[in-house]
Parts: structure tokens; C-alpha cells; sequence
């Protein structure tokens, strides 16, 4: 006799370690922490020890391992986001001082808590007090995380960090692990309460514009605004006073995320690559679509990439409108050719609309909006499971997954997972022989059939 099949739940097709429990969450009003202090106290460990546990989950995507300074954590049934602001400073010790206060900076601007990592082995340093002084000054909660500290002699040596005037602190060592946990329960106590978002604010689509600085996000944003008059509301969303942008115009109705933000932050000249990539994610984790704006006279460069898989990784839906189209000389590239090659820097995920268009003249504009409405309402859309077998499986049939070790891989039945973002699953009898490149096979399969672009695709095989 056969055992009875357990049911189709989505709890049980999820809780497998193939199918993260990712995105079910309809709140997305994320914490994020920013990890601060000088170098060589321990920053980046701390950061691997925090997102570990989801690693494997952010990073499984290929291609996304681009970017080591922003993870997620989860701790007590909690997720947040971590920014490690280390582990990128160069130069000599002058040049450290400017660039300390540069993270300490973006952590104050960008984050719900900071943790100031020390050393105890080193005790307090000059540098120490510089950013123990700037972080005084803040209303933000701070913890005082000493690290090291791995015996009852250095937990003595650890009382002198009370002189740094940030109050109690919190010990631990960050390679072996000890003390992680009280100061974990200690940050999820610090998150600030956010409110739940209204009916309304979770109905209307909410689009990100981000892009590095002088791509043109302001003047973007501005060309669409017209006169203040056409601001319905201005819904204070975040800590920091990251203005939703409610926009009713041309028959249009959406939030603009963090338009505050870009309009301040415009101001703020960051040669840094990385600062324009964190100072992003605030905003492309509040989106449902980001509308990723670059410069037509520079390329698409790195930093461009970075953002683009900082949004794909958060399985962010993603527009990009090369700007300034205006200011290029026609003759030494056409459109046809200025999107092959931004297609190639997107390997494997090309499947993304690029608008050609100037915010200065106003070209395209709307084509824009309605191209990044259309990509919204992809990322929403739910294939039945009906139909996606009888397409997908005459597919599986003429192509299957190559024979490995001279075991043939059946698959008999798939269907889309009931998440906020399209995640497909496919049953097969020998899951661990299906390999990247057929599960992009498939993907591509379900591209061509419907429309998913400019939205990530999350492919899982799964034993039947």
C-alpha cells in the first residue's frame, strides 16, 4: 500500500532547503543596520556571522555575488537588512579618518540602528573617540558591541568602553560566535515600531528611482512632478524622512519611494562607488519596481551593475531608462547597439525593458511610467497550474534534463508558488541532477510564453 501523499500546502512545498520561505512577507517596510568603527575590529566578521544563515539563499542567484556589503538576517522570527560599512577603506591612516566619518555618515543617514564595533584588545584609539563623538550626537539607537572578548579577564578589560559615553555595552567575539546572542536580542529590542502600512498604501504599486549620482534621478523625478500642486500626499514612511510621493497624473497612480532622499541626497558629492550602491537600498527594498536610471554619455559602469543586482537580488521588478540620450552624438552609436551591450553586462538576466530617453526634453517620459506599470503588473500575475503543465511539460518532454551517471531526471508536474513574486517549482524524481543551466532553460521556456520582463524568476526542482 502506498502512504497517503501529504497535501499541496504552501507551507509544505516551501519548508524544504530548495524552497526558501522568501517574500511571503506583504510588509516590506524592512529594519536595516548599519555595522560602523575603524578598521580591523572585527566589522566584516560580524557581518558574515549575522547573514549567514541566509547566504546561501541571497547568493544562490548567479551573478549576484557582485556585492559583499549588504546582507539579510533574520533573528527571534525578525529580518532585517545589514549594511557592513568596512572592508572597502584604503589608503593610509590620514585617509582613514575621512572615510570613517564618511561610514559613520551613511550609517546615520541610512540606518535604524548602528552597532559601533570596538576591540578590546586595543582598547580605546583616538579613532574610537572620533566616532564615538559623531555617534553622541545622535537620536538613532547605537549599540556599543566590544569585541574580543573571549575570557573572564578581557570581560574586565571591556568596562573601559563605559568612557566613551554611549552607555552600556555589549560583548562579544565575532569568530567563535559568543555573545552574538544577547546582542542580537538587544537590536531586535532597538528596532524602531514601524506602522502597518494602510489598504491604500498597499494597493498602490510603489516605484523606486534610483540610479548613482548625476545619472539624472532629480530632474527625472521633477519632469514627472511638474508644479507641487500635483503632490496628492506626502506620507512620512521611514525613520529618516523618506517621503512616499503619491503621483495621480496622466492616468497614472503610484508612490514614488524616497523622493526625499534623492532630492537630498543629490547634493551630496560620493566619488565612492559603494556609498551611491548602499544609499540605494532603502528605497529598492520599500519598491515593487525600480526604475534604474544611467547616464547615456558614461555607459552602463559598475556602479549601474551593482544597483541593477542590488534590485534583482531583493527580486525587485527593474526598468532601466538611459537618460541624457540627447547629449549623444548619433552617429558613433545607435540605440540597437548602446542596448547590446548594456544586455551583455546583464547576463543571464537580460530579459529587462531599456528606454532611451531625456528628462530634460521630456522624450518618453510616459513611455517609461507605462512600461514600468506594465512590468508591476507582471510580477503580480498568476499562471494556472492547469495551463502551466500542459505548456511546460510538452516542453520537459522533447527537452529533458540530461541523464547524469546514466540516471534519467522525470519531471511530471510544476506550478507557480503562491508568493508575492513569481517562484516556480517543478517535481522531479531526482531533483539534485537538475543544474543551473536547465533551470535557466526553463526559465527562459516561461519567458517566452509569458510576460515577465524586467521581473526576476525563482526556479525550484523539488523531490515528488
Amino acid at each position: 500500500m502506498r502512504p497517503k501523499q501529504q497535501p499541496l500546502t504552501l507551507h509544505f512545498l516551501l519548508e524544504t532547503k530548495n524552497v526558501p520561505l522568501q517574500n511571503i512577507s506583504k510588509n516590506n517596510m524592512n529594519n536595516i543596520v548599519a555595522i560602523v568603527g575603524r578598521p580591523n575590529v572585527g566589522k566584516s566578521t560580524l557581518f558574515n556571522r549575522l547573514i549567514q544563515r541566509r547566504e546561501a539563499i541571497v547568493d544562490s542567484v548567479s551573478g549576484v555575488t557582485r556585492d559583499r556589503n549588504y546582507g539579510k538576517s533574520e533573528w527571534n522570527g525578525k529580518e532585517f537588512s545589514v549594511i557592513d560599512t568596512g572592508g572597502y577603506v584604503r589608503g593610509s591612516e590620514d585617509v582613514f579618518e575621512g572615510e570613517i566619518r564618511k561610514q559613520v555618515e551613511l550609517a546615520i543617514d541610512e540606518a535604524d540602528v548602528i552597532i559601533f564595533v570596538v576591540d578590546v584588545e586595543e582598547g580605546i584609539t583616538p579613532m574610537d573617540d572620533a566616532v564615538a563623538k559623531l555617534l553622541r550626537k545622535v537620536t538613532k539607537p547605537v549599540l556599543l558591541a566590544v569585541n574580543k572578548v573571549d575570557n573572564a579577564m578581557r570581560e574586565k578589560d571591556a568596562v573601559e568602553f563605559y568612557n566613551l559615553g554611549l552607555g552600556d555595552y555589549y560583548t562579544f567575539a565575532s569568530i567563535s560566535g559568543s555573545g552574538t546572542g544577547e546582542l542580537l536580542d538587544a537590536l531586535i529590542e532597538a528596532f524602531p515600531e514601524k506602522p502597518e502600512p494602510t489598504k491604500e498604501e498597499l494597493e498602490l504599486p510603489r516605484f523606486a528611482v534610483v540610479g548613482r549620482p548625476n545619472a539624472g534621478k532629480s530632474s527625472f523625478i521633477n519632469a514627472l512632478i511638474g508644479k507641487d500642486r500635483y503632490i496628492v500626499t506626502d506620507i512620512a514612511g521611514t525613520t529618516r524622512d523618506a517621503i512616499d510621493t503619491k503621483f495621480d497624473r496622466f492616468g497614472f497612480e503610484f508612490n514614488l519611494v524616497d523622493t526625499a532622499g534623492i532630492r537630498r541626497k543629490a547634493k551630496v558629492k560620493e566619488d565612492l562607488e559603494f556609498y551611491s550602491v548602499m544609499r540605494s537600498v532603502r528605497a529598492i527594498e520599500h519598491s515593487d519596481v525600480c526604475i534604474l536610471i544611467i547616464d547615456a554619455t558614461r555607459g552602463f559602469e559598475g556602479q549601474d551593475q551593482n544597483i541593477f543586482w542590488l534590485a534583482e537580488k531583493n527580486r525587485k521588478g527593474v526598468v532601466i531608462l538611459v537618460n541624457k540620450w540627447d547629449l549623444v552624438e548619433k552617429d558613433t552609436m545607435s540605440t540597437k547597439e548602446y542596448e547590446a551591450k548594456i544586455r551583455k553586462e546583464l547576463m543571464p538576466f537580460t530579459d529587462v525593458p531599456i528606454i532611451f530617453t531625456s528628462a530634460l526634453t521630456k522624450q518618453r517620459l510616459l513611455k517609461a511610467l507605462e512600461e514600468t506599470v506594465k512590468v508591476f503588473e507582471s510580477r503580480k500575475q498568476r499562471i494556472a497550474t492547469s495551463k502551466f503543465n500542459d505548456h511546460m511539460l510538452k516542453i520537459i518532454e522533447n527537452y529533458p534534463p540530461p541523464a547524469l551517471k546514466g540516471k534519467y531526471v522525470k519531471i511530471k508536474f510544476c506550478m507557480q508558488l503562491p508568493t508575492p513574486t513569481p517562484q516556480f517549482v517543478f517535481f522531479a524524481n531526482l531533483p539534485q541532477y537538475v543544474k543551473e543551466p536547465y533551470k535557466r532553460f526553463l526559465e527562459n521556456k516561461i519567458r517566452e510564453n509569458w510576460d515577465f520582463s524586467g521581473v526576476p524568476i525563482d526556479i525550484y526542482i523539488r523531490e515528488k
